[in-house]
């Protein structure tokens, strides 16, 4: 399904400027309108994979970390707790955990829906390695409802994410 949020009235509107955010951020970087809505959400990684119907590592979770006043986004595994020191180690810049408001307010996604592209202002983006090997990949689209189907290449050439080892061990 490939319809503008909100036709149906599924999701608010500012889930649903999100939503199209991150539909014009793929068409305008030549990546296909993947995005899919499932009434029973993919808020957690679990859900997405249950919903979409791949494997948990498959989702392309987004975890917002907070450099000073700049997110740091770090596009993972869903299967895979991640290492702020090795993201920090990474990036060159001292990441905390991100308060959920702050996300919301400076990527313009609520948590559960923090895609990987569509931002709200600039981010820096971390690709985490584990990722690599896997197609396809369903990343969050902007709601907690809505994911995308892409590949590890589409979203290092997306987001212009490096890649790094960021698995918690």
């Amino acid at each position: 399904m490939t319809r503008r949020a909100g036709e149906n009235g599924e999701v608010g509107s500012d889930e649903m400027d999100a939503v199209n955010r991150v539909r014009d951020a793929l068409l305008a970087a030549s990546h296909e309108d993947s995005i899919q809505s499932f009434a029973t959400g993919t808020r957690s990684a679990a859900d997405a994979a249950a919903s979409v119907g791949c494997e948990v590592a498959q989702i392309a979770k987004s975890i917002v970390f907070r450099a000073g006043d700049m997110p740091v986004v770090v596009v993972a595994s869903g299967a895979n707790r991640i290492d702020r020191k090795k993201v920090a180690a990474a990036t060159g810049l001292v990441v905390k955990p991100a308060e959920p408001v702050w996300v919301h307010e400076r990527t313009g996604f609520a948590v559960g829906g923090v895609a990987p592209v569509g931002h709200a202002c600039p981010v820096t983006v971390v690709i985490d390695a584990d990722l690599l090997p896997l197609d396809p990949l369903w990343a969050a689209a902007g709601s907690p409802s809505h994911v995308f189907r892409t590949s590890a290449q589409k979203l290092i050439s997306l987001t212009g994410g490096q890649v790094a080892d960021v698995r918690q061990d």
